[in-house]
């Protein structure tokens, strides 16, 4: 994947810094008319509120790529999320339908700061995978084990997908990706979440003992025998959401004791412990939901990214609406994208100088693409 990271002459990031919020917001406006109908800013929903203001659509992160893809007239995308949002952009904005529908004009997606990563994402690097199913190989018939990765991953880790009949999932489709999973193999893979994972599958009818958790810091088989690897339905990889791995059983059980009455909803990429004593576990998408259609009254305790979880109880005054956790529970990569960092980028644009711009290399968006696109075959 190539990152151009700045262009010659472009506006110092530096000078940005000292703004205030109000100046910022002003001349972040005024780049937007100039720009026009050509630019999108996507927000996704963990966003901060006054970046999210900004915003010409507001979602998840599959979500925003394909709608921001299917624009006729958008050639720059500014993504307000994280890095692998951004690739996603790029490989189904610029994928062979849309070059041909553009006559080969390249949509350009643009990554307001190139240190907002994903820390589950990073748990699962592409060498990392691919010795792990070298490993495999050893002792279980690849042919037969399907490799299923989360949206919430590299580019890279897409095109394993695809390029070893594997799919991607999101967290709204991970149960029925598994079930096409299992049509056509005995065994999954599935990174780099463990969470949603285990979450899934258990609801599918799979107990915890025929889902090893792979290590890819242990020296052989990810820290499993090759019985519990030969017994396996589902392999877990050892990673995590930073976020959602913060909240217990225990602030559950507090919510439940101090606020009698109260209803527990979470995202599934929280602990198995934590989504049992939910009363309702879904996508960002379904959590958001949910609380629209509730009735007045309704009181929630809500699993999720914090600045989500506020934006709710704003707009939804006549709910009772609390975060799950005592500890301030945000995603601090996507936190780096500020009014500062959003300003410098569509500033450069105006000028022509076009920063931090995100662009997966032809193969990896290729078989990328094969992964996603079996994704959306699903039903």
């Amino acid at each position: 994947m190539i990152q151009t990271q700045g262009a010659a002459g472009e506006l110092e990031l530096a000078q940005y810094k000292p703004l205030d919020n109000v100046e910022l917001a002003a001349r972040i406006e005024a780049a937007r008319v100039t720009l026009g109908d050509e630019l999108l800013i996507l927000g996704h929903h963990y966003q901060q509120d006054e970046v999210i203001a900004h915003a010409d659509l507001r979602g998840d992160s599959y979500q925003l790529s394909e709608e921001a893809a299917a624009s006729t007239r958008c050639r720059w995308i500014v993504f307000c999320g994280v890095h692998f949002m951004a690739e996603t952009a790029d490989i189904l904005a610029n994928r062979p339908a849309k070059l041909v529908e553009r006559n080969q004009l390249r949509v350009q997606v643009v990554l307001p700061d190139m240190a907002a990563g994903c820390s589950m994402a990073d748990m699962a690097a592409i060498e990392q995978v691919e010795d792990a199913w070298d490993q495999m190989g050893e002792v279980l018939d690849l042919k037969l084990i399907i490799p299923v990765t989360y949206i919430n991953s590299a580019a890279s880790l897409k095109a394993f997908c695809g390029q070893h009949n594997g799919i991607v999932c999101t967290s709204s489709n991970a149960e029925a990706v598994l079930k096409w999973a299992f049509e056509r193999g005995s065994k999954v893979l599935f990174f780099p979440d463990q969470h949603l994972g285990r979450n899934t599958a258990r609801r599918m009818g799979i107990s915890n003992d025929l889902m090893p958790i792979w290590n890819p810091f242990e020296d052989e088989f990810g820290g499993n025998s090759e019985q519990q690897l030969t017994d396996s339905r589902v392999i877990l990889w050892k990673g995590h959401c930073s976020v959602h791995q913060m909240f217990t059983a225990a602030h559950v059980l507090q919510f439940r004791e101090a606020h009698p009455g109260i209803k527990v909803l979470v995202h599934p990429e929280c602990p198995q412990e934590v989504v049992d004593l939910s009363d309702i576990d879904g996508s960002t998408g379904k959590i958001i939901q949910t609380v629209r259609s509730a009735e007045p009254g309704t009181k929630w305790a809500i699993g999720t990214e914090l600045h989500l979880v506020n934006r709710l109880k704003q707009e939804h005054p006549d709910q009772e609406i609390h975060f799950l956790s005592p500890v301030v529970c945000m995603c601090a990569t996507m936190y780096r994208i500020d009014l500062a960092h959003l300003c410098w980028s569509l500033e450069n644009l105006v000028e022509g100088k076009p920063v931090n711009t995100i662009t997966v290399d032809e193969e990896t968006a290729h078989w990328s693409l094969v992964a996603l696109e079996r994704m959306l075959a699903v039903k």
